[in-house]
C-alpha cells in the first residue's frame, strides 16, 4: 500500500479549531520517575509554559505497534494542532528491528498528518549505547517526510546523574528541561498557537 506524507517543502498554514497539543508516547510522556506525574511530567511543564492545554497520552511501556493502534482514537477525540511524537524506546528495550520501528513511525505519522495535525517527531536514543546517541532512523525519517525534528534531547538529561530516576527516565529536574526544549523548538518552527490566530506553520 501506497503511503502519502504531507511535505514540508514550504511553510505549511494548518487551519486550528482548537489549538490543543496531544503528547503522544509511552513512560517518557506520562512522566515515570516522577513523584507526581501531573504536575512534573513534560506535557504538564509544557502547558505551563506554552499557556495552551497539553494532552498527557504517555503510556508506560508502549511500543510503537501499540501506539499505532491507538493514535486513530486519540486524534478524532483531541482534534489536536500539533501531535508530539516521542515513541520508540521500549521497541529498542526488546530488540525491535529498525525497519519495524521506522515502518510503524511512518505510519503513526501519516495518521497524524491526515488528521490535520502538525508533528514534531523527538528523537529516542538508542539505550544500548553508552553514549546514548540518537537512533539514527528518526534523523531519516524526519528529513525523508520533510518533518521538523527535535534530536540530541533525551540524550543528555540521561547522561547527567543529576537529572535521570534511573538508567532511561529522567526525573522531574529532567522533564522540565524536557519541557523547555520542546517550547523552545515548538517557538523555533512557529508551531505555537497564538491567541487570535487560525494558523500553525
Amino acid at each position: 500500500m501506497t503511503t502519502f506524507y504531507i511535505r514540508r517543502n514550504k511553510p505549511m498554514h494548518h487551519t486550528v479549531f482548537h489549538p490543543v497539543i496531544l503528547a503522544f508516547g509511552d513512560s517518557l510522556t506520562n512522566g515515570f520517575g516522577t513523584g507526581n506525574p501531573q504536575k512534573e511530567s513534560y506535557p504538564a511543564r509544557l502547558e505551563a509554559l506554552s499557556g495552551q492545554p497539553v494532552v498527557n497520552a504517555g503510556v508506560n511501556g508502549e511500543t510503537t505497534a501499540e501506539g499505532l493502534r491507538r493514535i486513530d482514537t486519540l486524534l478524532w477525540r483531541h482534534r489536536p494542532g500539533l501531535t508530539l511524537l516521542c515513541l520508540g524506546g521500549n521497541d529498542i528495550l526488546q530488540r525491535v528491528s529498525e525497519e519495524r520501528i521506522r515502518n510503524n513511525l511512518e505510519k503513526i505519522i501519516c495518521k497524524i498528518q491526515a488528521s490535520g495535525s502538525a508533528v514534531l517527531l523527538i528523537a529516542v536514543p538508542d539505550f544500548g549505547l553508552l553514549e546514548l546517541d540518537d537512533l539514527a532512523l528518526y534523523e531519516e525519517l524526519a528529513d525523508e517526510i520533510q518533518i521538523p525534528l527535535l534530536g540530541e534531547l533525551l540524550g543528555p538529561i540521561l547522561s547527567d546523574p543529576s537529572l535521570k530516576s534511573d538508567t532511561i527516565h529522567p526525573n522531574a529536574a529532567g522533564y522540565k528541561i524536557m519541557a523547555e526544549k520542546i517550547y523552545e523548538k515548538l517557538k523555533e518552527e512557529g508551531l505555537l498557537y497564538e491567541n487570535g490566530s487560525e494558523r500553525l506553520e
